[in-house]
């Protein structure tokens, strides 16, 4: 108990002293990840959508492929990643490898099988009259589609919580195509492995809670937004 009440202390230390290094990774952390989710959410959609709508041959194939993608080990995709981007990979002379760019690409695809199933279910849920209903008051094929994701917006904010806290929570991923490099690829996870491994726990406990912190800020702000738009 005196390990985690230390832990706890640190982690108010850091915050109360603005710590540049935590706050850097921090700051990495939120730039990664979001830009991971971001992607996630355009790649995600689109293919929902697509599924959602469409009736072709496989189709039930590339929903499995989804749902199983949703379970994905992020050490698997680590790995994949990081074959394409090694020096001798087909990306190589890209030089991403150990980059926060190569960590995003691992992040986005951790996430998007995510944001895919979420839009999935969302927009399989909804009326089956809506779309041909749209096109008959003269929508667009976009303007249909926007339409339709406002009508899905609710559950669509669940696809990006859920894109977000898997890209966030991941390490062993950024630790394969990142290298967890101090001031370059180090974020709030890898940075708690670091500590750990080192026996410097009272540090791994607080970078740990300021990441618990970080999560549930985002989480709350999405809610607040998702309970809004279920009462307007």
């Amino acid at each position: 108990m005196e390990l985690i009440w230390d832990g706890i202390r640190e982690a108010f230390r850091i915050i109360g002293t603005g710590d540049r290094e935590v706050w850097s990774i921090t700051l990495r952390s939120l730039l990664v990840s979001g830009s991971a989710t971001l992607l996630a959410l355009i790649i995600g959609i689109s293919i929902g959508a697509l599924l959602a709508f469409r009736r072709f041959p496989g189709r039930n194939l590339a929903v499995t492929l989804v749902n199983t993608g949703m379970g994905l080990p992020p050490v698997v995709v680590g790995l994949v990643v990081a074959i394409f981007l090694w020096r001798s990979g087909p990306l190589g002379p890209l030089g991403l490898i150990y980059t926060p760019a190569a960590m995003v690409i691992a992040q986005t695809i951790i996430a998007a099988p995510l944001v895919t199933g979420f839009t999935v279910a969302a927009l399989g849920s909804l009326p089956s009259r809506l779309r041909p209903q749209l096109y008959a008051l003269g929508a667009s094929r976009l303007q249909m589609l926007w339409l339709v994701l406002q009508e899905a917006r609710l559950p669509l904010f669940a696809a990006i919580m859920a894109g977000f806290g898997a890209a966030v929570s991941e390490v062993g991923a950024s630790l394969m195509v990142g290298g967890n490099l101090a001031g370059e690829t180090r974020v709030l996870t890898t940075a708690v492995v670091l500590a750990a491994q080192r026996g410097e726990f009272a540090p791994a406990i607080a970078l740990s809670i300021i990441l618990l912190a970080l999560v549930f800020l985002i989480n709350l702000v999405l809610t607040g937004v998702q309970q809004r738009e279920s009462r307007s």
